[in-house]
């Protein structure tokens, strides 16, 4: 059985093997082409990667990372565990990604995270293992599994952008949660990682015919505070918006 996607040839018998259980896959496809392969390195510098990912677009990660990589060359665990707090921060990491990366540093230069291991260990235990270090989260983990180690049936369900994928292209009325996301996507393994990959790419050829800039995770909202209501020595209401 095909459990891991290594390779253009491995993809393309996965996406065989879920259009044949799921046409609309199929649909999906024809709309909006083939995904592509997208793979990182499996080891301590791909899950770092992943972790500064977070939250951010493409192209602020991958900015962030650049930095990251060129400030410590090797990028591996060690490296991480010995880095200053300050230097990391000026490189453009936020507190908790610092903290984030300095514990799985430490667990990997440590032994409790073999990394190496993971790639043998079925989806659910590898996931596991991941999210047993501090740091690392379920969608820190089914990202890492999916990009970076190919497995196959790896799948990020609180992944936003994800999310919002399933919900255009099955019209639903709402954008599922992630326990209602693990629901939909039982059908389709063990190739769920595959169905995230056809997924994420018709996601990007919607909003981009849109004219939306397009982003690994949809970030949230700011809500605005209200304009603060003053009163004027007359009594009357006043709002602190000029009136230009």
């Amino acid at each position: 059985m095909l459990t891991h996607i290594h390779s253009e040839a491995d993809l393309d018998a996965a996406l065989t093997r879920l259009t044949q259980a799921e046409p609309r896959f199929g649909a999906l496809m024809a709309q909006a082409g083939r995904p592509p392969l997208r793979r990182r390195a499996g080891d301590f510098a791909g899950l770092a990667a992943t972790v500064v990912s977070q939250q951010l677009s493409t192209a602020s990660a991958g900015a962030i990372f650049g930095r990251l990589a060129a400030a410590f060359a090797p990028l591996d665990a060690a490296a991480i565990v010995k880095a200053r707090p300050d230097k990391l921060a000026r490189i453009g990491l936020s507190r908790p990604k610092i903290k984030a990366l300095k514990e799985i540093a430490r667990a990997v230069a440590g032994g409790q995270l073999a990394l190496s291991s993971l790639a043998d260990a079925g989806a659910d235990a590898a996931h596991a293992a991941l999210t047993a270090v501090h740091g690392i989260g379920p969608w820190t983990a089914d990202i890492y599994l999916l990009s970076c180690l190919g497995h196959a049936d790896a799948w990020p369900a609180g992944d936003l952008a994800l999310q919002e994928a399933v919900r255009l292209a099955f019209d639903l009325k709402a954008r599922p949660t992630a326990k209602e996301m693990g629901e939909l996507a039982e059908p389709w393994r063990p190739f769920r990682a595959v169905a995230a990959r056809v997924l994420w790419t018709y996601y990007r050829a919607v909003k981009g015919r849109e004219g939306a800039p397009v982003v690994t995770k949809i970030l949230p909202k700011k809500v605005l505070p209200k304009p603060s209501a003053k009163r004027s020595a007359n009594g009357r209401r006043r709002t602190g918006r000029s009136k230009s």
